[in-house]
């Protein structure tokens, strides 16, 4: 979709962006120099066009996806308050994936290894095993934050820009009234 106001280099740039957030990389695959890329990246971002048009893209994907602040803050909030104890039965034998709450089984455990480990031998001199399963945790907040930056709701910025003028006077000024 063609925002009126930008060059095709622009608007490939628009679109290389909400691939991956990055600047630098968009401007190099928008066809940019690489040696300029990184200057060129920051500066489209700078530009009110560039900007708005973003900014569109990034609401009507925020409309598409159903994602946005409160959906963000919502799974946040279940991830954050998710008891791993839930991942186990009464024994501490881990449960089956199926009986696990729905936010372990949606983003929160990256794998699963399952290893025989050597625990003894048995009367007879047969070597004992048992199946030892180590349950590796995701990176909860790199998730949310990734989703939060995509959906634009501002909750992860890295940086807030400001323009206007203050001086030591001016503040001083408030202060005092």
């Amino acid at each position: 979709m063609k925002k009126p106001g930008l060059t095709p280099k622009q608007q490939l740039f628009v679109n290389e962006y909400l691939v991956d957030l990055n600047a630098t990389q968009a401007a190099i695959r928008a066809g940019y120099s690489p040696k300029r890329a990184d200057a060129m990246g920051h500066e489209n971002l700078r530009k009110p066009e560039i900007a708005a048009a973003l900014m569109e893209r990034m609401n009507k994907r925020s409309e598409q996806t159903q994602i946005d602040a409160e959906w963000v803050l919502k799974r946040l909030a279940q991830d954050a308050t998710a008891d791993v104890a839930d991942l186990y039965d009464e024994n501490g034998s881990l449960k089956s994936v199926h009986e696990w709450p729905m936010a372990w089984r949606t983003g929160l455990v990256s794998g699963i290894d399952t290893v025989q480990e050597r625990i003894g031998v048995d009367p007879e001199g047969n070597p004992e095993y048992a199946t030892v399963r180590k349950v590796r945790l995701a990176d909860r907040t790199k998730l949310l934050e990734m989703i939060g930056k995509h959906v634009n709701i501002g909750a992860f910025k890295d940086r807030v820009e400001h323009s206007g003028s203050l001086t030591l006077e001016s503040l001083i000024a408030t202060d005092n009234s």
